[in-house]
């Protein structure tokens, strides 16, 4: 089946509901990696991907210190230009490359965001970028006014086609649309990670935003095979060992939510994975979710998301699921008119 496309915001693309997430494909050696990736590999899941009808990627400055933004460039150079998809990336967070398992600084100044695009254009390979983020709030006390009408004029420019930011509240999301409208809001939102769904996401159906949502699975605890000894394989450098959700009494509770989602995946005929991620396109307001993948056969557990819907009996099974295992936080079940 074909993908569903929806409109992102008013930015003039329709995007479809699923796209490829690049972060952990920009490999190890950083704080938030995900340990040493085969770039081979990572190619050929883009690829895949958007052989299977994808047609947006997002990936950012930071993933991998560049690695995921060359990576991507080369699956770019490798699909004929007619089949290329989207491309979305993010700035403002710049790495100590002699510390570089250091958080980054979340520096959001106009000079250096105008430094990190013209990177992200040379190892993308790109003219322009179809989707430009900020990733975090600044934490250098540079006004978002001045960091987002620098934003603004590299539309003017024609670098970007779109800008969009990740992480906001709606206090600075308030502040931003009073500069240029915001195209697109990436917040953290999963069946566990629910917090979005009562705040960020509801003004941005009430401004006309697109909602591209991150981590859906939770980072690979709503998939099929995941579990606790998963975790003790992991490689030592991967963030999530040190991330709460990954760790006791999170890790029990969202496996248990996991189980509850396979009666719901064998009755639409998936995955766990595709009732995750579909889980979280079925809210007002989002438009769709980032998935990602390190391989084909990753792609292929989560993909079918973007050809089923819910129904209100699944719905309900979820949020009776989400109050027994007591996993995560948030509200639990969206609204009855899911807009899809």
């Amino acid at each position: 089946m074909a993908l569903a496309t929806r409109p992102l915001g008013t930015s003039g693309m329709d995007i479809t509901t699923v796209g490829f997430g690049a972060w952990a494909i920009g490999g190890g050696g950083w704080a938030y990696g995900w340990g040493p990736q085969d770039d081979d590999a990572s190619v050929a899941a883009i690829r895949h991907a958007v052989g299977r009808g994808v047609n947006w990627i997002d990936t950012a400055a930071i993933y991998g210190l560049g690695h995921s933004e060359e990576v991507v460039g080369r699956a770019l150079r490798e699909i004929p230009e007619r089949d290329r998809p989207l491309v979305f990336t993010k700035c403002g967070m710049i790495p100590d490359r002699s510390r570089p398992y250091e958080d980054p600084q979340r520096n959001l100044q106009p000079a250096s965001i105008r430094r990190e695009l013209e990177a992200s254009l040379q190892r993308l390979g790109v003219e322009r970028i179809d989707l430009y983020q900020f990733h975090w709030p600044d934490e250098t006390d540079t006004p978002v006014e001045d960091s987002w009408g620098e934003m603004a004029r590299f539309i003017d420019e024609g670098k970007v086609r779109a800008i969009g930011v990740a992480n906001f509240d709606t206090a600075l999301l308030d502040r931003c649309e009073q500069i240029h409208h915001v195209d697109s809001l990436q917040p953290p939102f999963s069946a566990i990670r629910r917090g979005s769904g009562a705040d960020v996401i509801p003004w941005a159906a009430a401004h006309d935003t697109g909602v591209i949502v991150y981590s859906p699975m939770q980072s690979g605890i709503l998939t099929d095979t995941f579990s606790a000894e998963r975790v003790s394989r992991m490689d030592e450098k991967d963030w999530r060992r040190r991330n709460p959700h990954f760790n006791e009494p999170a890790l029990t509770a969202s496996l248990a939510l996991r189980d509850a989602l396979k009666p719901i995946a064998e009755r639409h005929h998936t995955t766990v994975a595709a009732v995750a991620v579909a889980w979280t396109i079925a809210w007002p307001g989002v438009t769709a979710a980032i998935v990602g993948a390190r391989s084909p056969e990753q792609v292929d557990g989560w993909v079918p998301a973007g050809t089923f819907d819910l129904t209100p009996r699944d719905l309900a099974e979820i949020a009776e699921a989400l109050e027994r295992t007591g996993a995560g936080s948030g509200p639990r079940q969206p609204a009855a008119e899911a807009h899809r």
